[in-house]
This record gives C-alpha cells, structure tokens and sequence, in this order.
C-alpha cells in the first residue's frame, strides 16, 4: 500500500495519474510547472496540426473547444489524483498547466497571416502566451488566487485555467500587433 494512502481513500486509475501528470512531465525537475506548461504547448502544436489535414474544418472547432475540454479532464484526473494522495495540489499533476496554456495559446487561432510565417515570428507568436500564462500562474493575480481555494480538482485546475485566460485576453491584441508588423517590416523575422 502506497504510505500516502489511508484505508479509506481509493487507487486513482492509471490513466488519471497519466493524465495528472501530463504524460510524465510533472516528474521533470526543476520547475515542473513549467516544464508542464512546456508539454502542453508541444501537444497543442501537435494537436494544430491536424488543421492541415482533410478534416481541416472539424479540427478548427475542435482547437476552440479543447481547452475546455482538456479543463474538464484536468479536474477529474485531479481529482482522483489528490484524493490518493491526500495533497492538496502536488507539484507534479501539471494537466492543469496544459489547460491553461491552452487557454493561453487560443486566440493565436484568430490570427491569420497571409504570407508564411519564418520560425522567427513563429517562435515570438509562442513565446507570448508561454510567458504571460508563466507569469500569472506564478503570480496569481486577484480571482486566479481564489480560485485555487476551491475543492479537490477544481481548485488544482481552475486557477491555471483563469491564469490561461487571462493570459489569452493579453495575447489577443499583442498577437494582432505582431502579425501587422511581421506584414509591415518582413526583413525583421528573417
């Protein structure tokens, strides 16, 4: 028996504890809030690239709602998670930073550009939402600090998703500024 686990709580199932810890990243060290954050951008990336695919159309209503989505799983594999563990939000469950990266990283879907992107501004549209989420993860600004008093998964996960949406509130207007210059200056993102 786990030395953390009492008689009453119950084994969270393996995938809770896979999807907790965002597929292992949470066990990276130092920082593993980050290095969580780090495997929720790779994953979304990954996930945007099936708007390539034939099924172009349905994965674009799928990137709008996998944030919210992925917040509801957070919760349940959170959940499950810290009633094994008897911790009130272990470090190393980071499905709540995949969520609120997610969040972060949405409106990038709003913005077109009409020439292809060089990786320079590719890397900087990224960087944006990365660090402003980092920030008010670390932060906790006002309703982001709140909410992590809320109970069992929902405080886990709702503070970084608040932090993610406060980020992509930000990230809305930078990123427009960033594809009007990439439009108006080229020879700076070469």
């Amino acid at each position: 028996m786990n030395p953390l686990q009492t008689e009453t709580t119950r084994r969270a199932p393996r995938i809770a504890w896979w999807l907790a810890t965002g597929c292992g990243s949470g066990y990276l060290r130092p920082g593993p809030g980050t290095w969580g954050s780090l495997a929720g951008l790779a994953a979304w990336v990954l996930l945007l690239g099936g708007q390539r695919s034939p099924a172009g159309a349905a994965a674009s209503w799928l990137m709008l709602a996998a944030p919210l989505a992925l917040t509801l799983v957070a919760v349940w594999a959170a959940e499950r998670v810290v009633g094994e563990t008897g911790q009130k939000d272990p470090s190393f469950i980071v499905i709540d930073e995949w969520a609120g990266i997610w969040f972060a990283l949405t409106p990038l879907l709003f913005t077109t550009t009409l020439q292809p992107q060089p990786w320079l501004l590719w890397a900087a549209r990224m960087a944006v939402p990365f660090m402003l989420f980092r920030l008010f993860d670390i932060w906790k600004p006002g309703l982001v600090n709140a909410a992590q008093r809320l109970p069992g998964g929902w405080g886990v996960v709702m503070d970084d998703a608040l932090a993610g949406l406060l980020a992509g509130f930000i990230t809305w207007p930078l990123d427009r500024w960033l594809g009007a210059q990439s439009l108006l200056h080229p020879a700076m993102w070469r």
